[in-house]
């Protein structure tokens, strides 16, 4: 099949009949790999002129955020557009064609880093750019870039982050490459949030973009910055993190609910401790070490292990006074219903023996000389049985009196005093956990990054 030829006559008389394909364009530009003059050096025609390179960046999402190590992940697409001022040419002589796709080794590209990018993108760069017949050339790349931030953690999990990316030619002066910002902040923003895919658990906020000329090494350079600016969704902390410590924090004052004797009381509060300094470890993996403020929910966990701990130390305490106590009381119980069992078994001797005479000096058969008969005698032997009953029956009447004497006993000075120290530690525990607790919501709100 024979390709239609358009007689076509441009201005200057030149026919461009067949000149119809891209490749007509690079023959007539005389751009092929081995002519090197469009990719080694600058594309100007006067060596005092700088190169004016325009750049505009797309945030397609923002993939990670690692506060630990400071990292900032955003995956990124970049365009930029330079004048060439050897390439031109008239679209009438070539059908019309206006714009040409070449690979980009064949054309010089502009130096562009960023200052803060820490790893080099994996992906290999677009193969492709762009060159219009008015000597415009144009580069796109998307780029996952793997930069550093510093992360404000104050206010963490409440907190927001702006991380910059901060654009730059690694050799050339502001007098021989000049970077120009495409669109304004709001221009910026807009189009992001348009092509937006991925927050993670990030609310991207806006992007704001600025210009300015800085001094790197003794050499003026041209800087385009780009800050983009994200609020973390803190609803999962707050659940996981925050309520727990505060539910660990009621459960110990539960705890003054549970009886000073025994050792529960006592295991059930370091438990609690316990679960406290868990929750430390896990924020101390996720906050970084290098922080210029202790960040507020630091402040939150160290404050509540304080509390917690005060309290330990006050059951501790009271266990301590309450054991001398019972010590000291049972000492003396045991030497008052000693005396006196032995005060009413003399006295049940006493009034037994009154009823009958068993004098030591007579023996059995004086006593029956004397009475006279076996009357008497049996008349003693049920005395004797008498006094042997009630002697087995006072001693369990002793017996009785010192359990009830141990057991439901009047307290004792240190005893009455414990209630009183819970008392009073109780309704400092409350004030000072509330007041805590307000302060730091009330600094949580009002502080700044």
């Amino acid at each position: 099949m024979s390709r239609k030829r358009l007689d076509v006559f441009s201005v200057d008389g030149v026919s461009s009949a067949g000149n119809c394909s891209y490749y007509d364009v690079l023959k007539h530009l005389n751009l092929n790999h081995q002519n090197l003059m469009f990719s080694v050096t600058r594309p100007v025609n006067n060596h005092t002129t700088p190169t004016q390179v325009h750049l505009d960046l797309l945030l397609h999402a923002i993939l990670e955020v690692k506060e630990k190590d400071q990292i900032f992940v955003p995956y990124v697409w970049v365009t930029m557009w330079w004048k060439n001022d050897f390439i031109d040419w008239k679209p009438d002589e070539f059908c019309g064609i206006t714009t040409v796709s070449v690979p980009n080794e064949m054309m010089w590209k502009p130096d562009l880093t960023i200052e803060e990018m820490t790893e080099k993108d994996k992906a290999a760069p677009s193969p492709y750019l762009a060159i219009t017949n008015e000597g415009n050339v144009e580069l796109t790349n998307d780029q996952v870039l793997v930069s550093i931030c510093k992360m404000r953690i104050y206010k963490f999990p409440f907190d927001t982050q702006s991380c910059s990316l901060t654009f730059k030619s690694a050799i050339h002066s502001v007098e021989e490459m000049e970077l120009i910002q495409y669109g304004n902040s709001s221009m910026a923003t807009k189009e992001s949030r348009e092509v937006m895919r991925s927050h993670s658990e990030w609310l991207f906020i806006n992007i704001t973009v600025t210009s300015k000329v800085d001094n790197h090494y003794k050499i003026n350079q041209s800087l385009v910055i780009y800050t983009i600016n994200m609020k973390r969704r803190s609803a999962l902390y707050v659940i996981n993190f925050i309520l727990p410590v505060l539910f660990f924090l009621c459960l110990d004052l539960a705890s003054f609910l549970i009886s000073d004797r025994g050792g529960e009381k006592l295991s059930f509060k370091v438990t609690v401790l316990l679960a406290v300094t868990v929750m430390q470890l896990i924020l101390n993996e996720i906050l970084p070490s290098s922080s210029d403020r202790i960040p507020l929910i630091a402040v939150y966990c160290i404050g509540i292990f304080a509390l917690m701990m005060l309290s330990l130390l006050e059951t501790i305490v009271v266990m301590y006074l309450m054991e001398k106590d019972s010590e000291s009381q049972d000492n003396e119980t045991d030497k008052d219903q000693s005396y006196k069992f032995h005060r009413e078994v003399n006295k049940l001797i006493h009034s037994t023996s009154d009823g009958f005479d068993v004098s030591p000096g007579k023996t059995p058969s004086e006593l029956l000389d004397k009475e006279g008969s076996s009357r008497r005698l049996m008349e003693e032997f049920s005395a004797l049985e008498k006094f042997s009953d009630e002697l087995r029956e006072a001693m369990k009447i002793m017996t009785l009196l010192l359990n009830d004497r141990k057991e439901g006993g009047k307290p004792g000075y240190w005893t009455r005093m414990t209630k009183k120290i819970n008392r009073l530690f109780f309704i400092f525990y409350v004030i000072s956990a509330t007041m805590f607790l307000l302060f730091l919501f009330l600094t949580w709100i009002d502080a700044k990054d």
